[in-house]
């Protein structure tokens, strides 16, 4: 197996949007990148849960990834997340997501119930022997309806070589042995907007893969903890936490007030639905439109500070 570099840092995973025909926006990829971009991450992520996968076509899902890698450009490792139900579905979508410039991809246990472990493995493992890219798994038993064990998914890295990281979610507690484990040969990453980030990476994990709207301050963290100020990055941690526990509720709630979050801070004020999608509430929006003024902006420029007012919550200055 040809060697890659580690990953490790923010992975933001893109939201879709839609202009009013309910076709994808392009023009909001492309900026969600930039800002992305401009505020240090490490990776971009499309195609989880957050990009609302459920609701776009095998070809819009191809587009995206195509859209996503051109704006790139190569300068950080473009992911995309696997959604097809067979074999050779997969197989097909990975070399196709390779040629529009994905560096690597994401399986997900098949979205089928009462299937034996075992043969989910089996399945995993096929693709991920026969991927032109390298893989990552990501199990998610807090809101995905089939997932593994943990022991399940070291030994599908142990025989799997291809598997170069896993998307670690669930309570930290319940998670931290495994990250320990799987951390000595492969990266593993925390999930669920971070919630647990500072405990995620006291147990072994490298880095996360949040929604976008919170990429600059997780940054931040990053590199203050990265740098050994780890009471400064818990500092912001708590800080930023409020904004975190509201959208983790339910992934309804996260893409339809975290999306809206994201649009306010990337300077937009509209964002167009694909129907169906939870009701957006007067008191919702007023929250949404807190946390922006907290926030404040996302950068436009490398290296851009974070809000004032951010900083003086997490006693930065």
């Amino acid at each position: 197996m040809s060697p890659l570099p580690r990953l490790s840092g923010v992975h933001p995973i893109l939201y879709a949007f839609y202009g009013p025909d309910g076709r994808l926006d392009r023009d909001a990829l492309d900026r969600q990148v930039d800002m992305c971009l401009a505020a240090g991450c490490h990776g971009i992520a499309l195609l989880g849960l957050v990009t609302e996968v459920f609701r776009l076509s095998t070809a819009e899902r191809l587009d995206l990834v195509g859209w996503a890698a051109a704006r790139v450009a190569r300068r950080v490792p473009v992911m995309a997340t696997v959604a097809e139900a067979s074999v050779h579905g997969q197989l097909d979508f990975i070399t196709e997501a390779k040629r529009r410039g994905a560096d690597w991809v994401v399986l997900q246990p098949p979205p089928v119930k009462g299937v034996p472990e075992r043969e989910i493995l089996r399945f995993l493992g096929e693709v991920a022997d026969r991927s032109p890219l390298p893989v990552g798994i990501q199990n998610n038993p807090l809101n995905m309806d089939v997932s593994v064990s943990n022991d399940a998914l070291l030994a599908l890295h142990r025989n799997h070589p291809n598997i170069r990281f896993m998307k670690a979610e669930g309570p930290a507690v319940s998670v931290a042995a495994f990250a320990r484990e799987a951390s000595r040969s492969c990266d593993v990453f925390a999930g669920h907007g971070g919630i647990e980030w500072p405990t995620n990476l006291r147990s072994g994990c490298q880095g996360l893969i949040p929604a976008p709207e919170l990429v600059d301050a997780q940054v931040a963290l990053w590199r203050l903890w990265s740098a050994g100020e780890t009471e400064r990055a818990e500092a912001l941690h708590r800080a930023i936490l409020p904004v975190i526990v509201f959208m983790s509720r339910s992934l309804p709630l996260l893409i339809a007030y975290g999306k809206r979050l994201m649009a306010l801070r990337m300077g937009w004020h509209e964002v167009h639905p694909r129907l169906p999608e939870p009701g957006v509430t007067p008191f919702g929006m007023e929250e949404i439109r807190r946390f922006a003024e907290l926030l404040g902006p996302l950068p436009m420029a490398p290296d851009a500070p974070l809000s004032p007012a951010l900083r003086l919550a997490a006693g930065l200055d």
